[in-house]
């Protein structure tokens, strides 16, 4: 989800708008890197911000893992809960804004998949993340790139809200980095994801 910090009641409007009209918008399959992630791990305990319509959430409860989700939407929210009672798995999942997350708890993983932001933003929301890893936890990241402007597979058109790998590695420089790349792919994840993209790929443990 791409969040403007300044119109924050704007963009619940727009985002609940696009869940409505849409059956889906990323589509139900999980994201591949997470999907790898995912199936490589011994289930735990889980945090997925701005899940949007839970398809993540969803398949990692699968998966045996204890999920907590959040997003600011709340017609996201009642598709992921539906989503998952379709497939008959259980997670928790709240009605919560990026800026008002605070860490009241730690997990074994953390997934920040497309979530994006302002940088002033993204520097506090990021701490409060890594206050939320358990020691030996994992942070996974995966999203769009400054690169990603000349593209037309999805994102945020404001470059301010892109990502780069120093802002990245500086914002997370406390975990042990086990990846941290950029990488071309073509992306097929409902109609709003879809085409050539440019993403950056993060995997980082607290040591």
């Amino acid at each position: 989800m791409y969040l403007a910090f300044n119109t924050l009641k704007v963009n619940a409007i727009f985002w609940n708008e696009r869940y409505t009209e849409n059956e889906t918008v990323y589509g139900n399959e999980p994201n591949r890197f997470f999907k790898q992630f995912i199936d490589k791990q011994k289930p735990g305990s889980l945090l997925l911000p701005a899940e949007g319509e839970g398809r993540n959430a969803v398949y990692a409860a699968s998966k045996g893992w204890k999920v907590d989700a959040f997003d600011f939407s709340a017609v996201a929210r009642e598709k992921g809960l539906a989503l998952a009672e379709r497939k008959g798995v259980k997670i928790h999942y709240d009605l919560l804004t990026l800026d008002q997350f605070r860490a009241g708890q730690q997990y074994d993983a953390v997934a920040l998949i497309y979530v994006h932001m302002p940088p002033e933003l993204r520097v506090r929301f990021h701490q409060e993340i890594l206050k939320a890893i358990k020691p030996g936890g994992f942070l996974l990241l995966e999203a769009f790139s400054k690169e990603q402007l000349e593209l037309e597979s999805g994102g945020p058109r404001d470059v301010a809200m892109l990502y780069d790998a120093p802002s990245l590695c500086k914002d997370f420089q406390s975990l042990h980095m086990m990846t941290c790349h950029q990488k071309d792919l073509e992306l097929d994840e409902g109609k709003f994801h879809k085409g050539p993209a440019n993403v950056l790929r993060l995997t980082g443990q607290k040591i």
